[in-house]
């Protein structure tokens, strides 16, 4: 005897099993897929330029597409991390080279702190200026050896680098090759109706290009101001410096401060007051200009987040899902935001984002292609 709907619900089980697994097979290559996604949808447009120059040759377009990628994104980030090894290794030379001038200007920044914060470093065992440099020099020591084996492919985990970036870069081009049919597969199979599939694809679109297009812009200019400053007030390794703010810009209202901050601090407490007094106006006024002007013109314009949503979302996206969570973060909230606005009928029929017209048609196209070879 069968109840009915039996076959339906045994049916839907099997597909949420095999749907776990296939994502479970998935996962350990969760972050190339990723990022092939992202530039995919960066770069469609110049992909589709491409197409209409060269004839309608979509294979030759995507391939140039790739390559211009790899010349523009993956090129200078090989330099830029080459570079920072050799400023790394500089600096944990220079460290233990003024071991004998290190203890004496420590000494003289402690005699400059209030009591309390002496009290602190000395309950943390902080204020040994002889184990703090060894602290430092290790750790720069360290770093090196990191990014050496990141950059170079030296050591524990090549293989598994070496593999995703080739997957990322293999998969990037049949997305871009590809893009408009997969979409046009997943739209066909999704039960919602067309405005509805055509927003939310609209939507994830938009907040990956913009997360993705200014958060890097952001972090490229907050980086080359904070290195030059560094550079100007004469700290070593200003190269350095200027990377880490760039990284730690991804972290919206806080980011370079963590670096700039304690560097002035320690100018005032040593009597360098002209270098301390110019990295905080440069960086209140210049650097602070930019991430006040271009992350709300760059993110915010087209992700349409208020930014203390978008810094909440950024801190808890990278807190789950590290640095892949400053562009999975925002994207979560703005499809949050997306489907409540749905469902509360604010967004309809007459005012949401449709797909391009010509996209659309280009995946019809590859999909009745397809359907002939078969």
């Amino acid at each position: 005897m069968r109840v009915k709907g039996l076959k339906l619900g045994f049916f839907i089980l099997i597909l949420a099993i095999v749907t776990v697994a296939f994502f479970d097979v998935l996962a350990p290559y969760f972050s190339p897929i990723l990022w092939a996604a992202i530039l995919a949808v960066i770069f469609a447009p110049l992909k589709t330029w491409l197409r209409h120059k060269m004839g309608d040759r979509n294979g030759l377009a995507s391939l140039v597409t790739l390559l211009i990628i790899c010349l523009i994104v993956f090129t200078p980030l090989a330099i830029i991390a080459s570079s920072l090894v050799v400023e790394i290794n500089t600096v944990y030379l220079k460290l233990q080279t003024n071991s004998a001038q290190f203890p004496t200007v420590f000494a003289d920044l402690l005699q400059h702190l209030p009591g309390w914060l002496r009290s602190f470093l000395s309950e943390h065992q902080l204020n040994n200026a002889t184990q703090i440099q060894q602290k430092l020099s290790s750790f720069a020591l360290k770093g090196g050896q990191y990014m050496a084996g990141s950059v170079f492919l030296i050591g524990k985990g090549t293989f598994t680098f070496t593999v995703g970036f080739g997957v990322m870069l293999y998969l990037l081009f049949f997305l871009l090759k590809d893009g408009s049919y997969l979409v046009h597969l997943i739209l066909e199979a999704l039960p919602l109706s067309t405005y509805v599939k055509h927003h939310l694809f609209m939507k994830f679109a938009a907040v990956s290009r913009a997360t993705v297009k200014g958060t890097v812009v952001v972090a490229l200019v907050q980086g080359v101001l904070g290195g030059l400053a560094f550079w100007f007030v004469d700290i070593d390794g200003s190269l350095l410096w200027g990377a880490l703010m760039a990284f730690l810009s991804l972290i919206p209202a806080v980011g370079s401060a963590i670096i700039w901050v304690p560097a002035a601090v320690f100018f005032f407490a040593t009597g360098a007051l002209w270098k301390g007094l110019f990295l905080v106006g440069f960086f209140v006024v210049i650097v602070g200009l930019v991430d006040n002007i271009l992350r709300p013109l760059l993110v915010g314009k087209d992700t349409k987040m208020p930014d203390y949503l978008i810094l909440i979302a950024t801190l808890g996206g990278m807190e789950i899902y590290g640095i892949n969570g400053f562009v999975i973060g925002p994207l979560i909230a703005a499809l949050f935001i997306a489907c409540w606005n749905l469902l509360s009928g604010k967004d309809n029929r007459d005012n949401v984002e449709e797909i391009d017209e010509e996209f659309i048609e280009e995946g019809k196209k590859l999909s009745d292609e397809a359907a002939v070879e078969k």
